[in-house]
């Protein structure tokens, strides 16, 4: 089946070259040039991936991406011209999965989409979860429970957990993450890395700033600490 990619850029030239290049990889399109119709679009159409630009009339891309996370997963690669580091946390703190910054070439855009386009596999449908009272990490089932209750992750969080929780007790560093997880090589601030192992706490952990599961060795990484949890990874 055909994925699709929501394309929302206000800039049309910009636009048209993003649409030429993803439908000549074999990709279907929907395109909106302001917020508000990104939005729209996003919440009807559901497509596989959304490239959203940070500087939309309307509604920003922030805030598209922000109501998006409300209700979707659905992976997000914001583009932005703007160079400033704080603004590119900003969209991954928000809930977007990547960022490329303009001017962009399209092979390394394509190798973006590609990385972030990849899905995990969904529940068995009618599959009994596990009992309550524990963490079950299991990449056959595609699935996350805890308390016997299906964890909401993006295809990043998952990636991540199921990564770290296939070596439990081994450190792996920010760019080993980066490596292994992302997917591609990858020019952007390791702090993303930070950000979305945050962002997994808080659905995770009881007490995020106390975390039983993934945990911080200072100045070398993280690791996954509990190999009871582990089901098929």
């Amino acid at each position: 089946m055909e994925k699709t990619i929501l394309v929302v850029e206000d800039e049309k030239a910009i636009a048209d070259i993003l649409i030429f290049n993803l439908q000549r990889e074999g990709y279907q399109t929907l395109e909106a040039n302001d917020g508000p119709a990104g939005l729209r679009l996003a919440l009807e159409k559901a497509p596989d991936l959304i490239l959203l630009d940070v500087m939309l009339p309307g509604m920003d891309g922030f805030e598209v991406c922000k109501r998006v996370r409300e209700t979707s997963q659905v992976p997000i690669l914001m583009l932005t011209a703007r160079e400033e580091e704080a603004d590119k946390i900003a969209g991954l703190e928000l809930g977007a999965d990547d960022y490329i910054t303009k001017p962009f070439s399209m092979r390394e855009l394509m190798a973006r989409v590609k990385a972030n386009m990849r899905r995990a596999p969904a529940p068995a449908a009618g599959e009994t979860p596990p009992a309550e009272g524990k963490l079950v990490v299991s990449a056959e089932r595609g699935a996350v429970y805890k308390d016997g209750k299906p964890l909401e992750l993006s295809v990043r969080e998952f990636d991540i957990l199921t990564f770290l929780a296939a070596e439990p007790g081994k450190v792996f560093s920010r760019e080993q993450l980066m490596e292994n997880v992302w997917g591609y090589e990858y020019y952007g601030d390791l702090r993303a890395v930070d950000v979305a192992i945050r962002r997994l706490r808080e659905k995770l952990e009881d007490q995020p700033a106390q975390p039983r599961y993934i945990i911080t060795k200072r100045g070398f990484g993280y690791y996954f600490s509990d190999s009871e949890a582990i089901e098929g990874v």
